[in-house]
């Protein structure tokens, strides 16, 4: 028999600054307001909040130091943000009529975890990544459930594992529809489309080495590429002057505002293998080959990519054996075997959740009950109507 429940009126999401952290809480946001419950955002000075699409999700900005720093006056100090961080939030918490709280990682979710847990909210926490971050790992003692994008998530202790529910990783709706649409495969003389990326920051490895493998390959296949690359700093003017030398079209730009619609253009793509990243590459249903960040906490990234490589849907190089001769040799056999590519697409967007926003959204509207039983909206959960508001920490 199912049992109907009063949905949470408001939800609190916590949140740090950058992408990989701030993409899916907006997924869950706006999937949130489509069901009548109000959202507040609380994160640090680097949060830009969810823009003029979400206005009606309240916004507020804590201090909030790292976890880890070399140095005792560095710790103390990243101490004392925490301390300050976690009254502001409980007292945002508290203001805010918050009943709630979904921490997305990053140590700016810190503070708010630890004020909601303390004030006897609901919580739950979502990893993006294939390893649990180091916050989502000091926190999960207290959530209830801890949402994953991988099926298989390391650095959760035993005494956590039975709060796992694998949700997948939210992405925009911009790139989920691009997997709505056949993948183009291409055909013989038609225009090859190369995306070459690396997060919100670039990767200044890819200047070097990809363009000195496109410069080696077969002519047939330079006068037929088309190469989209992300090139952060000051080597846009190098990288432009090699693949003019080489004959290659070509478009730069320290950054792409406009990723979904290069991607939904893209044949192949060359990227890291960040949480977003990799959840994007499958929702869209395109192939690549992924170099992951040789720094990232606890190799993160090498996770990320294996689980899409395991399901045919990409490749993985080690940005220790990145180098011109190996990436020519592996694009020149991809992008002479359109086949390859249109499998690897296939099984990509096999593999993408692509009801993660609306699972998510499920978990945490039945946090507590555990058994799957379907909530109804009770008569005063609508969002307010004020709520545009500013907290500066």
């Amino acid at each position: 028999m199912t049992v109907a429940t009063t949905l949470p009126a408001k939800v609190a999401l916590a949140a740090g600054g950058t992408g990989g952290h701030m993409f899916p809480a907006q997924a869950l946001a706006r999937e949130l307001l489509s069901r009548g419950i109000a959202v507040m955002l609380i994160t640090d000075k680097r949060g830009g909040g969810f823009g003029p699409d979400l206005p009606q999700v309240e916004t507020y900005r804590i201090p909030a130091g790292a976890m880890a720093g070399a140095g005792i006056g560095k710790k103390l100090r990243s101490a004392a943000q925490l301390a300050l961080g976690y009254l502001r939030a409980r007292s945002h918490l508290k203001r805010g009529g918050a009943e709630v709280a979904v921490g997305f990682g990053g140590y700016p979710s810190v503070p708010t975890i630890l004020a909601a847990a303390h004030r006897g909210l609901r919580v739950v926490l979502h990893e993006q990544n294939s390893v649990l971050g180091r916050a989502n790992r000091l926190l999960a003692p207290r959530a209830g459930i801890i949402a994953t994008s991988f099926d298989r998530v390391e650095g959760i202790a035993a005494g956590d594992r039975n709060k796992i529910r694998v949700t997948g990783n939210p992405v925009r709706p911009a790139v989920a529809a691009i997997g709505t649409r056949p993948y183009a495969v291409p055909g013989e003389g038609d225009a090859l489309r190369l995306l070459v990326v690396g997060g919100s920051q670039g990767a200044a490895v890819f200047n070097d080495v990809v363009p000195a493998a496109i410069a080696q390959l077969p002519e047939e296949l330079r006068s037929r590429l088309r190469v989209h690359q992300q090139v952060p700093g000051q080597a846009g003017d190098t990288v432009a002057e090699v693949y003019r030398g080489c004959g290659v079209a070509h478009d730069l730009a320290p950054f792409f505002d406009d990723v979904p619609a290069r991607l939904a253009a893209a044949h192949l793509v060359i990227s890291r293998a960040g949480a977003s990243t990799v959840a994007e590459l499958a929702a869209a249903g395109r192939p690549a080959v992924m170099v992951p960040y040789p720094l990232a906490t606890d190799d993160h990234q090498t996770g990320n990519a294996q689980a899409l490589v395991e399901v045919g849907g990409g490749w993985l190089m080690p940005q220790s054996d990145l180098d011109a001769e190996s990436l020519c040799k592996r694009l020149t056999s991809l992008l002479s075997t359109p086949a390859l590519l249109a499998r690897a697409a296939s099984c990509a967007h096999a593999a993408a959740h692509l009801n993660a926003a609306s699972d998510l959204a499920d978990l945490i509207c039945g946090i507590g009950h555990g058994n799957g039983d379907r909530l109804q909206p009770g008569s005063d959960n609508g969002p307010g109507t004020d709520n545009n508001k500013e907290a500066a920490a």
